[in-house]
């Protein structure tokens, strides 16, 4: 049995793959072709939450289990918000291959996902990406974001001007080539860009003003019915609201169920999963003034197939 950590995997990473590799299982989701049972949630210490979430495809040839920590108030003593490991067994006997760090591969598959959905969903000239939050999984979003469009200018803002700051400058380190700018308010940090990504543990919305014509937003950061990460009004704008699963989207994140709760929305709004646009099922963007949103709350076989792509790598 491996047992592989963060580092490892960072050596063994390339999000270009990663990325081919999620659309596959997101696809096999959507068609049926997994055994993906709703996440079960064990709350602990007021905030903070227990998560298990088995997963398992008899097309892929993976099965694993996935367990994590969600504790949103460890941003404040400098410690990592999301905290687990996924374990993965042979799909023919039974044992346990490996056990991997679950953190770093959070950050990936949560970018790698939103990375699938700009491919189909966002302008394909999108040129400016603006990111709200700068926690643990922006990075793996910014990664995701440019290994598909070809970004020239990335604008931040962070509830904390000085995290965004040195966010920044960390991203800057990596893609010199593009321009960056922090924003003291996130309306003004929207401005102009094509691609949104919100990554916050926001339990009110983190901007006000409506979206723009043509853009696509990945929004990431409300897991819980009390989180809204998205003003109800952008869900309203939205052409077409896409998800990774529509039961647990409509079950688990405030950004649905807010506006349902206010009769604005209903699960017949939704556009549909992800799976099926890239089962061509459905289609992508059609027009360049659509505005179109993601919201991703994950699905436990895209962390396990992610899992199988880094041990993979090992062997």
């Amino acid at each position: 049995m491996r047992y592989i950590d963060a580092q490892e995997q960072a050596q063994l990473l390339n999000m270009g793959e990663v990325i081919e590799e999620v659309a596959e299982a997101l696809e096999a989701y959507s068609e049926g072709k997994t055994d993906t049972p709703l996440r079960y949630s064990l709350p602990f210490n007021d905030e903070n939450r227990y998560l298990v979430m088995p997963a398992l495809s008899d097309a892929l040839k993976v099965t694993g289990v996935k367990t994590v920590t969600v504790a949103p108030n460890n941003a404040q003593i400098g410690k990592p918000t999301i905290v687990g490991s996924v374990t993965l067994s042979d799909y023919e006997t039974g044992e346990t291959l490996a056990v991997l760090e679950g953190s770093y591969l959070t950050k990936i598959r949560t970018g790698a996902i939103s990375g699938v959905a700009t491919k189909y969903l966002a302008r394909e000239n999108a040129k400016t990406l603006c990111v709200i939050g700068t926690g643990d999984q922006a990075e793996g979003l910014i990664e995701a974001v440019l290994a598909v469009r070809q970004i020239e200018r990335i604008q931040f803002y962070n509830r904390t001007y000085d995290k965004a700051v040195q966010f920044s400058k960390t991203v800057k380190s990596l893609h010199s080539n593009i321009d960056m700018e922090v924003y003291q308010d996130a309306d003004k940090a929207m401005e102009g860009a094509d691609v949104i990504v919100t990554a916050t543990n926001a339990r009110t919305p983190v901007f006000e003003q409506r979206l723009a014509p043509g853009v696509h937003v990945n929004a990431v950061g409300s897991f819980k019915p009390d989180m809204q990460e998205l003003p109800t009004q952008a869900i309203v704008d939205a052409d077409k609201v896409v998800v990774e699963a529509e039961g647990a989207a409509m079950e688990e994140t405030g950004d649905l169920i807010t506006p349902e709760n206010e009769g604005v929305f209903t699960k017949n709004d939704l556009y549909g999963e992800l799976g099926h646009i890239i089962a061509k099922r459905q289609e992508g963007r059609v027009s360049t003034d659509e505005i179109t949103i993601f919201k991703s709350v994950g699905v436990a076989i895209v962390d396990i197939v992610v899992a199988n792509y880094f041990y993979q790598k090992t062997l």
